[in-house]
């Protein structure tokens, strides 16, 4: 019953110091976009992205220290009773700058994105949340074309398939998206994809990949060149259909496209850029066969939208806007997929990473 449930938004941040205050925890009013800060946690450097356990009662944080040879994956026990949550452990993520960790839809294995480290990694996870030392961790040496971004690889999202037979990493460094079957029983976890990487345009930079909930399709947003490549999916395998702007008119050499989700309903899908845009832009999903049209644009009242999410519900889409520091709450027409304004907001430092969830009561 929708009554007996109480929504909550976990944000991660960078907060340049463990012993400050780095993952917030707020009730969210799923009928008014409301936001009540309940708690903030320290013990944990720069985790600047959040993903939950499949039962909720976990949270998995990579810490992005930005200093070499101190990358690290945390985890959280979280009480939805109590609204407590309480720091477990870490292992070194295999990297420097993890910017990203997955689960799969087991609840048994993490996997994390190196950013500075252009590497992948896998953890298998206990049932109490804790996380082991990685089973694997694999290195890439590959570069592209844009000099200042590409010169090594830059894996940036770590991305389990809807059936968790797969993963996929996006490289911002080497424009490629890398595809590993999960062998769960095997000694190296992840097994090369056929093909083991899906190629995008040089230059692109693609960053964060999302799964459509029903269609056959999965989206990539690509940061240097502010565009979204729309994928036919099927196994493993990604063919390009289609490839959008998500950036304003103005021309620049790197747009800083930042974060891609779909609603709920699988009729829109929304992308974050930044640097001189600080737009959402908003596109409807053909559901006959997933291409994508550009519906609207949105500003994210802030600076730098790193991360954005889509609450449960389909009603409301939050924005951190990392350098103004604060998540921003709009409403979301359901029917038309356009965003509008709620006054809603809360600060708080330098907000990198946003996820809802409803808990029974």
């Amino acid at each position: 019953m929708a009554h007996a449930q109480q929504y909550y938004l976990f944000a991660g941040s960078y907060n340049h110091d463990k012993e400050k205050e780095g993952v917030y925890l707020y009730r969210f009013n799923y009928q008014t976009g409301e936001l009540q800060q309940v708690s903030a946690t320290k013990g944990i450097l720069n985790p600047s992205f959040l993903t939950l356990s499949p039962d909720g009662k976990y949270i998995y944080a990579c810490s992005e220290a930005q200093t070499p040879n101190v990358g690290g994956v945390s985890s959280f026990a979280f009480d939805s009773v109590k609204e407590t949550v309480t720091l477990l452990g870490r292992q070194d993520s295999g990297g420097d700058n993890p910017a990203y960790v997955g689960v799969d839809p087991t609840g048994k294995w993490l996997i994390c994105a190196n950013y500075s480290g252009g590497s992948l990694s896998v953890f298998p996870l206990s049932g109490n949340g804790h996380i082991a030392p990685a089973k694997q961790t694999i290195s890439f040496k590959d570069s592209s074309i844009v000099r200042s971004r590409q010169l090594s690889p830059h894996i940036h999202a770590a991305v389990f398939s809807p059936d968790g037979q797969y993963a996929f990493f996006p490289d911002l460094g080497a424009d490629k998206i890398r595809v590993y079957r999960l062998a769960p029983d095997a000694a190296e976890p992840l097994q090369p994809g056929n093909p083991p990487f899906t190629a995008t345009v040089p230059g692109s930079g693609p960053r964060h990949i999302t799964f459509h909930p029903q269609l056959p399709m999965a989206y990539c947003i690509e940061e240097i060149s502010g565009t979204v490549t729309a994928y036919k999916y099927h196994n493993g395998k990604l063919d390009s259909i289609q490839r959008v702007d998500a950036h304003l008119a103005k021309p620049q050499a790197d747009y800083g496209a930042a974060d891609i989700h779909i609603s709920p309903d699988g009729r829109f899908l929304y992308a974050s850029t930044r640097e001189t845009s600080n737009s959402i832009f908003i596109y409807a999903i053909n559901q006959q066969n997933g291409q994508l049209k550009q519906i609207g644009v949105e500003s994210t009242q802030g600076v730098h939208p790193r991360n954005f999410v889509i609450d449960p519900t389909g009603k409301f889409l939050l924005v951190a806007n990392q350098k103004t520091g604060n998540i921003v709450v709009f409403k979301r027409d359901q029917q038309s997929g356009l965003l509008k304004e709620t006054g809603v907001q809360v600060t708080l430092p330098n907000p990198s990473s946003l996820q809802i969830r409803a808990y029974s009561r």
